[in-house]
């Protein structure tokens, strides 16, 4: 039986990493790799490096961002008595494309998972309780309508709602199941306006 060339194979191990990426898919994109020129490899490479060296998580919210604070937290525009919680960064450009909401977000970076030994410790849940001053009126809990989803959002209201804040969930317009990145906006808008507290 043929085999791959040690390079291309071990670029298919490494596309295999990547999420949702499987062995077929992982060779399909390295044959198209190779058929690419030299200069448009080099430009992939030299972009996956550079937003790895650049790309941080702001100090405030935990979001992407190249400068610390991120845009929206150093926006005097923006609502800072008002904290929506979604759990990856991604969640925050869905969110922002709705051009509904005008508050600050808290990326939590996952959700509580047992099975995956994933608790409460592992995500930016301390960090979400420092940020509940006197100034906070609302925290939306915009985490995933899936069982991780809710229960991180029940963990988070048994947490929050002693400290005397009003906590809310995203209503369930939104298909239970789905992930808030792939959600619609018109969607996000009218499970956002329709929440409810907790």
């Amino acid at each position: 039986m043929a085999r791959y060339p040690r390079p291309m194979a071990r670029l298919i191990e490494e596309l295999v990493r990547l999420p949702g990426v499987g062995p077929k898919t992982a060779q399909r994109l390295a044959f198209f790799l190779i058929d690419q020129s030299q200069a448009e490899v080099k430009s992939l490479a030299e972009a996956i490096v550079q937003a790895k060296q650049s790309t941080i998580y702001c100090s405030q919210c935990f979001h992407l961002t190249e400068e610390d604070p991120c845009v929206i937290c150093s926006n005097s525009k923006r609502n800072r008595n008002f904290i929506c919680v979604v759990e990856e960064p991604r969640d925050v450009i869905a969110m922002e494309r709705t051009k509904s909401f005008d508050g600050v977000y808290h990326v939590l970076h996952g959700s509580i998972s047992p099975l995956e030994g994933i608790g409460p410790n592992d995500l930016k849940v301390k960090e979400l309780v420092a940020r509940i001053g006197p100034d906070v009126e609302e925290v939306v809990l915009a985490t995933d309508p899936n069982v991780e989803g809710e229960a991180t959002a029940m963990y988070l209201a048994r947490l929050l709602k002693p400290i005397g804040v009003k906590v809310t969930r995203m209503a369930h317009g939104m298909p239970v199941g789905s992930d808030l990145e792939y959600v619609d906006e018109v969607t996000l808008s009218k499970a956002l306006e329709g929440r409810r507290e907790l």
